[in-house]
């Protein structure tokens, strides 16, 4: 597949790389421009482009920037992508932390459902409750008993199948997370979110999720990020996440 990705943050990144290396024409772009990403194209060997050049004949894309670049981008960039052509954001709305807040997001609105109105497409919502050190070290072949697994929610049934392959394909096991507007059962402080859960418990995560309460978790999460200090472990941030909604 002709794969565009736009950002190549720690999401973004280790996509580009794993996909270019299972043999997909990558193409890597950022608000900077083609200069801009060319070193870690040559890199991997993807195609450096702009944001529009990364969109252009893809057969997917995805979209791994912070929120409020989401809000900036040109209104009109994806309309000339064919509706066929999945969407796939990864992005998670951290208010006071790393994003500015945003008000209709602070209301209620699912963060997947926002970010479809600012682009003005549908979305495939995937690789945004996985850490990206697990992302980049811990994929395992198909099959593999333990496999952690990554959830991908959507609207459309074709889209979320191609997001699902792609999400096997780099090594995790795809968990159906329902429609977009479902998918705040895999924000940030649910259940499944970010805990290095195989399947089978992302899927009692979600069922044991409960709308409106992962918000209500930020001043804790903070107090817990801070008491973590910058020397904490993948599995010290890993229990962290866990703590919040431990299955019973």
């Amino acid at each position: 597949m002709k794969i565009g990705i736009i950002g190549i943050g720690h999401i973004g990144g280790t996509l580009a790389r794993k996909l270019a290396l299972a043999g997909h024409e990558v193409l890597v772009a950022n608000s900077k421009g083609a200069d801009a990403v060319r070193p870690f194209a040559d890199e991997i060997g993807a195609t450096a482009t702009d944001t529009k050049g990364a969109i252009s004949g893809a057969d997917a894309v995805i979209l791994s920037i912070p929120l409020l670049a989401i809000e900036n981008l040109p209104k009109d960039l994806f309309k000339d992508l064919p509706a066929n052509v999945p969407v796939i954001d990864t992005s998670n709305y951290y208010p006071g932390l790393r994003d500015p807040q945003i008000a209709d997001l602070d209301a209620g609105e699912v963060e997947s459902v926002w970010v479809s109105r600012q682009i003005g497409r549908p979305i495939i919502k995937a690789f945004n409750n996985i850490l990206a050190y697990s992302l980049a070290e811990l994929g395992q072949p198909e099959g593999t008993p333990g496999r952690l697994a990554v959830a991908v929610a959507g609207d459309d049934a074709a889209a979320k199948k191609i997001a699902m392959a792609i999400s096997n394909e780099v090594g995790f096991d795809p968990v159906d997370g329902g429609s977009l507007a479902e998918s705040w059962r895999q924000q940030p402080l649910t259940p499944g979110y970010c805990c290095d859960f195989d399947a089978p418990t992302m899927r009692k995560a979600f069922d044991a999720a409960v709308e409106g309460e992962a918000p209500t978790r930020w001043s804790v999460f903070k107090s817990k990020m801070a008491a973590l200090g910058p020397d904490a472990t993948h599995e010290d941030r890993v229990a962290m996440n866990r703590s919040f909604a431990p299955l019973q």
